[in-house]
């Protein structure tokens, strides 16, 4: 989305988490395909380079370990899961196991698995895999952590993320447009939460991912949720074309998209 802003222009653990990505799974790469390789919670990425002259093409590729359900028997597109905390719904075994193994804190990965797996539900022909949001929220926020902040056990981030003040200098310009419910400003907008959101467009896809009646960008299930929704808008994930269409609309820079491609593989990779 053209009004968010990337945390990989001023948060150089960001950058360098990207980098250790692109070491570690950079040779681990494979061919897009299957229900993991949708975009918000995003599995690995293809390298493909026709010509010495064209520039590698990263997209990506189905996740080795998908997050598990705990409910069973959920009938598929139904609206059973509306009011379901999503973080609710991934096995924990599961999920303790992809935590130590990707090093992303536990209650972030819920946020992520379980919009990965409420999406599943809602709009099965997405394909989101939930290593792409682990790769968003790894980019945008380092899961949560920026500037010494930490998502709770309630998956609410204190202090609340808030990105530089978009006045002009150095960004684009966006006026407010929230009276500053969301960016604690009345002046300008700015991004906010772990997934960065620019207030208007948290309006519009803001998201209740933990049921509480709330759509909240600070708590993780929220965003996520949210996150999913927007990236799965571009139709199916697991094609090449729409997944990079979509990281694309979360940040215009072609180099972002790569980046989570990256970080995306990287978590995929050191799944057991």
């Amino acid at each position: 989305m053209s009004a968010r802003r990337r945390w990989a222009d001023w948060v150089p653990l960001g950058l360098f988490l990207v980098l250790t990505a692109w070491l570690v799974g950079g040779a681990l790469l494979e061919s897009v395909g299957g229900p993991g390789a949708s975009r918000t919670a995003w599995s690995s990425s293809a390298v493909e380079s026709s010509s010495a002259a064209a520039p590698a093409v990263l997209l990506p590729a189905p996740a080795p370990t998908e997050p598990v359900s705990q409910p069973e028997n959920v009938a598929v597109g139904t609206s059973v899961l509306v009011g379901v905390p999503a973080a609710g719904l991934v096995s924990a075994d599961w999920a303790r196991a992809a935590a130590s193994a990707t090093g992303i804190p536990h209650r972030a990965l819920l946020g992520y698995a379980g919009a990965a797996l409420r999406l599943a539900n809602e709009q099965p022909d997405c394909r989101l895999g939930w290593t792409t949001l682990a790769a968003l929220g790894s980019i945008e926020s380092d899961h949560g952590s920026h500037d010494g902040s930490a998502i709770g056990a309630d998956g609410v981030a204190a202090p609340g993320i808030y990105g530089p003040l978009l006045d002009g200098s150095g960004y684009d310009v966006f006026v407010d447009t929230d009276a500053g419910r969301w960016d604690a400003n009345t002046e300008f907008d700015r991004a906010v939460g772990p997934l960065q959101f620019i207030p208007a467009t948290w309006d519009r896809w803001g998201a209740d991912g933990n049921g509480d009646g709330t759509a909240d960008p600070q708590q993780i299930d929220d965003a996520a949720l949210a996150t999913g929704r927007y990236l799965c808008d571009s139709g199916d994930l697991s094609a090449a074309t729409a997944w990079r269409a979509a990281v694309y609309s979360y940040n215009h820079v072609e180099s972002y998209v790569d980046s989570v491609a990256v970080a995306a593989n990287g978590y995929a990779a050191r799944m057991p």
